[in-house]
């Protein structure tokens, strides 16, 4: 049986873990011959698992989700037993958005920075404002909405959403061709060096250790595979804890710039790594894949509708995200990880140690901007709390 493994990534920071258990070895270590693949678009990475180009990827948190619902174009299976970090993107405007709304150029709380939208808004007449999001079946797409509703603004009425794969972001930016995108690190920090734009606000100010992006598995690789995929998800805790640690700092930013991963220029790579964005590769179990996760991502695909809510549809969304794998191939590795899978979130308002497998662990804080919390054991009341528009 071979032992290589193909992971398709896109140019972007939280894709650090694969690069690093490629770059230090730690795939090696394993066992594996670990083959990552850049890809230019999330929609390229979605079709590649689902026709087998690729056996794994660096995948949106809610795009699994949505291929086992059949709102993708291939009939695939994913699951996703390991989350690659928390956090890591961020809501970044124009120059001329920030002049004509009096946006401060700080990175400004997302309750005030809703405040200031919604009354540029209401000044703007018939003009929709012009948001890029990276994919429909995203955290950048659903945690903007959420944002926008919530500070009174309609994602579907007063704005157009548009999707632009990472790299195109900063450029559309300058020409005035959207007025603000979503989107991951390092590209944020790609606009703000070049004077396109200023970040607003962020993910983690919108929803606190929320994830980003996820393993993605096709599941029939990983019923034929599991000893390769065990080994890979050892390989990639290691590397997320190494990408952590801030001694390591310097070698990480130079081992992203480089040309056959994000290519560009390292101190801007030093920025997104250390910037308001907070990605998180490893603490506040940031590789464990929280089956609360993923179904407060289904209800918001339910809210935007994306898809009908129904039970077996939440039970699919829920166990698209395999915790048990997770603990299964960390069990002998000196690994923390947590004891429950799933948690109510948005009820954690600072660091809170809890019981784990193997050790303590430090969760939290995990609130929404707005106060609300998500309780997977309601999910019935929490649909309809969530309204479709502003």
């Amino acid at each position: 049986m071979s032992n290589s493994v193909r992971v398709a990534y896109l140019p972007l920071v939280d894709a650090c873990i694969l690069i690093a258990a490629k770059e230090l070895g730690s795939a090696a270590d394993q066992g594996i011959d670990l083959v990552l693949e850049r890809e230019t678009s999330w929609a390229n990475v979605r079709d590649r698992i689902a026709i087998g180009h690729v056996d794994a990827a660096h995948m949106l948190a809610p795009m699994p989700i949505a291929a086992n619902l059949r709102l993708t174009p291939f009939d695939t299976e994913v699951i996703a037993p390991m989350a690659l970090g928390l956090g890591g993107n961020a809501i970044t405007i124009s120059q001329t958005l920030r002049q004509e709304a009096g946006f401060s150029e700080a990175v400004t709380a997302p309750g005030e920075a809703g405040a200031t939208l919604r009354r540029a808004v209401a000044n703007g007449g018939e003009r929709k404002l012009r948001i890029g999001v990276v994919h429909r079946h995203s955290a950048h797409n659903l945690e903007l909405r959420y944002w926008l509703a919530a500070s009174g603004v309609d994602p579907d009425r007063d704005c157009e959403i548009v999707i632009l794969p990472p790299p195109l972001m900063p450029d559309a930016l300058a020409k005035d061709q959207v007025d603000a995108f979503c989107v991951g690190e390092p590209w944020n920090s790609v606009a703000v060096s070049t004077g396109a734009g200023a970040i607003l606000t962020t993910k983690n100010l919108i929803w606190a250790s929320s994830p980003e992006k996820v393993l993605g598995v096709h599941s029939e690789w990983a019923r034929k595979n599991d000893g390769l995929l065990k080994a890979l998800v050892r390989s990639l805790y290691g590397a997320a804890k190494w990408c952590s640690d801030p001694a390591n700092a310097d070698a990480l930013q130079k081992m992203l710039a480089q040309p056959r991963y994000l290519g560009i220029d390292e101190t801007v790579v030093a920025q997104a790594l250390s910037g308001p964005a907070g990605y998180e590769p490893f603490d506040r179990a940031a590789t464990f894949p929280w089956q609360s996760h993923a179904m407060w991502f289904y209800t918001q695909m339910v809210r935007w509708g994306m898809v009908e809510h129904t039970a077996p549809g939440l039970d699919l969304a829920r166990r698209t995200y395999r915790p048990d794998l997770y603990r299964d191939a960390l069990r002998e590795f000196d690994a923390v990880v947590p004891s429950s899978s799933m948690k109510v979130e948005g009820a954690l308002t600072s660091s809170v140690p809890v019981g784990a497998i193997g050790g303590e662990l430090v969760l939290g804080p995990d609130g929404f901007f707005d106060g609300k919390v998500f309780d997977p054991d309601k999910v019935e009341d929490y649909l309809k709390s969530q309204a479709r528009g502003a």
